[in-house]
């Protein structure tokens, strides 16, 4: 039995009793860097498994379902679409499972046993219905990985969400990145199956690290043994009670950094001033506060939740609408692309694979894109992001000949999509936390003890999802009715529009030196400049 516990505590990290010992290599599976990278492998094993069958599908819907070359258009859209719509259904609902649970590594596990069972499916399925069944599986399992897995990056990266997201999309770059490349080589050489193997392999690797990882919040009961009166445990009830005081009024430091509120001003003039029996007095048949008494006789006004918080804001429903369009036009790519370089320029899987890789190459910047949003806010780079979209996308319309010139140019010119893509992303994933923040500084307390990231960044996965379900089946629906070149301006007009959303209600500049904890409270001072409406 022991030896249950010892495993169960190692996995879980879980302090049991005082006289259990601490897990091994505890500091090194809760360092920031640790839980990043499993985050961001979690991140990538889903963005990879998506995007391994991307070159594939319109060539295996013939081969393994048996469909006509006439349906193979439609199909891949509705393939697609299935998954975003599985990520739209099932991201709100991760996203506050994750608030209200204990932990983000168990959520991130759950995730798994949905994921293998749509490799499960995908691999062996031979009729059109089981590979839907897969991918809304697969919709499921990421809907989880991104709702929890952001919130848990925030929670580790604190102040820095910038790059925090920057490292998010560049996991999602190599992911989208390498996996139809692989996915398209590894089909033409060694058949369907084989591509399944390589998401096998990737998934074992990816459950390693999620069982390996403890989360800080969890560590640090490890950290913090002593619970007499030490300096660190002084002054996390001096943090408690500033959090408290918070809740009933405002809460400032002084130049000597010593905490001031209403009731300690209070306390320091009630050696010379009266004071009303009304307050701070005790009642001496319940010895209860005779405040309390009080307070309890009127009636309690009950918290909006958070979800209904976030939406009510201006600025994040531009952010939303920013991120439905920009994901929409990135995986629209992806259900056109491909066939699109088969049926002008003759390439299989393999080359079709390859031009994924002018997309998104440039998302390695995201970090830097990243630590832009962090110093200067979001609205400005993404701004600029889908203002250097809208013409890019337009000329791709020129692109219409089997020739170098044309091959050339449609390379050079995905790979300036890449860049707007990148620089129109980043920093609306990073926007999310601001809005959260400024909500949670101007409202002490009104995410409650959990937060909001879990359900600020279900939000996020929601809309990208929506614009999973939209890209696909607009860009695959027009371009097999209208062509090619009424898909590319038609995409172009959607960029502008979120051009213009951006522009006029999204952005503030970042707080700088604070990190507002989950329970909404503040630590440190912070100015906020150029605050738009929220």
């Amino acid at each position: 039995m022991s030896a249950v516990k010892s495993v169960r505590q190692f996995f879980s990290g879980t302090r049991k009793d005082a006289a259990s010992k601490p897990p091994l290599f505890l500091a090194w599976r809760s360092s920031s860097f640790f839980i990043i990278m499993t985050v961001c492998l979690a991140l990538f094993t889903d963005i990879f498994y998506y995007a391994l069958i991307v070159p594939v599908v319109p060539f295996s819907l013939t081969v393994q379902v048996g469909l006509g070359e006439d349906q193979v258009q439609q199909w891949t859209s509705i393939l697609l679409a299935c998954y975003s719509l599985a990520l739209f259904v099932g991201s709100p609902i991760a996203g506050i499972y994750a608030d209200h649970t204990s932990s983000r590594r168990w959520p991130l596990l759950l995730g798994l046993v949905a994921l293998a069972a749509s490799t499960f499916l995908l691999c062996f399925g031979r009729s059109i219905g089981l590979l839907v069944l897969g991918r809304l599986l697969q919709g499921f399992s990421a809907a989880i990985v991104w709702s929890v897995g952001c919130a848990l990056l925030v929670d580790t990266m604190e102040s820095a969400v910038g790059v925090a997201m920057g490292y998010v999309s560049v996991a999602m770059s190599v992911g989208l990145l390498i996996a139809p490349t692989i996915g398209g080589a590894v089909y033409a050489a060694a058949g369907y199956y084989a591509v399944y193997y390589i998401a096998f392999g990737v998934v074992l690797v990816d459950i390693l690290l999620r069982l390996l990882m403890i989360e800080k919040k969890v560590a640090k009961q490890w950290i913090t043994q002593d619970t007499s009166a030490s300096p660190e445990t002084t002054h996390d009830v001096e943090k408690t009670a500033a959090r408290g005081a918070a809740d009933e009024g405002h809460v400032g430091l002084t130049d000597t950094g010593v905490l001031e509120s209403p009731v300690a001003e209070a306390a320091d003039s009630s050696e010379t001033q009266p004071v009303p029996a009304s307050v701070g007095t005790t009642d001496a048949n319940t010895s209860t506060p005779a405040s309390t008494a009080v307070a309890v006789g009127q009636p309690k006004r009950a918290k909006p939740s958070p979800l209904m918080v976030l939406v009510k804001s201006p600025r994040l429903l531009a952010t939303l609408y920013a991120l439905v369009v920009e994901a929409g036009i990135m995986m629209g790519f992806d259900a056109v692309l491909a066939l699109f370089v088969k049926t002008t320029f003759g390439w299989n899987s393999t080359a079709a694979g390859l031009m994924f890789l002018a997309i998104f190459v440039p998302g390695f910047l995201s970090p830097l894109v990243g630590m832009l949003a962090d110093r200067y806010g979001a609205k400005w780079p993404s701004f600029a992001g889908f203002v250097a979209m809208t013409p890019t996308v337009v000329c791709l319309r020129f692109v219409t000949e089997n020739t170098i010139q044309h091959k050339v140019l449609l390379t050079i010119l995905l790979v300036i999509i890449g860049v707007t893509l990148d620089f129109s992303n980043t920093p609306l994933m990073a926007e999310i936390t601001y809005v959260i923040t400024e909500k949670a500084q101007e409202n002490p307390g009104i995410f409650g003890e959990k937060g909001a990231y879990g359900v600020g960044y279900g939000l996020f996965t929601m809309a990208f999802a929506l614009g999973g379900v939209i890209g696909p089946l607009w860009a695959g629906y027009v371009n097999a009715s209208a062509g090619w070149g009424t898909m590319t301006w038609s995409l172009a007009l959607w960029a502008v529009s979120a051009g213009v959303v951006v522009f006029f209600w999204v952005g503030s500049t970042p707080q700088k030196s604070e990190h507002v904890q989950n329970d909404g409270t503040e630590e440190g001072n912070a100015v906020s400049t150029d605050r738009a409406p929220s």
